[in-house]
């Protein structure tokens, strides 16, 4: 599944500077949730994080058949830790 997700996102996202790091599905809540972790070499603000989730949305909508049958997409970022005091 990351993979597959990669090879449709990461072209289109790698402008942010960000690339997809994981993707999978798991069960939150009693519901199916499509996660997709995003990654950079930098720290990830939260307008980088809205702007590939519109480019990742878009891209997902035309290829439904990746999202099977989950109710939910979670999009987000690994966390960078304070870089300062480690």
């Amino acid at each position: 599944m990351k993979k597959e997700v990669e090879i449709l996102v990461n072209e289109q996202i790698k402008e942010l500077d960000v690339f997809v790091a994981d993707a999978f599905i798991d069960e939150q809540e009693g519901k199916k949730v499509f996660n997709i972790v995003l990654d950079s070499e930098k720290v990830i603000d939260l307008n980088k994080i809205t702007a590939a989730s519109k480019i990742i949305n878009e891209i997902l909508d035309k290829n439904e058949n990746i999202l099977e049958d989950v109710d939910e997409l979670d999009i987000y970022s690994k966390e960078k830790g304070d870089l300062e005091n480690e």
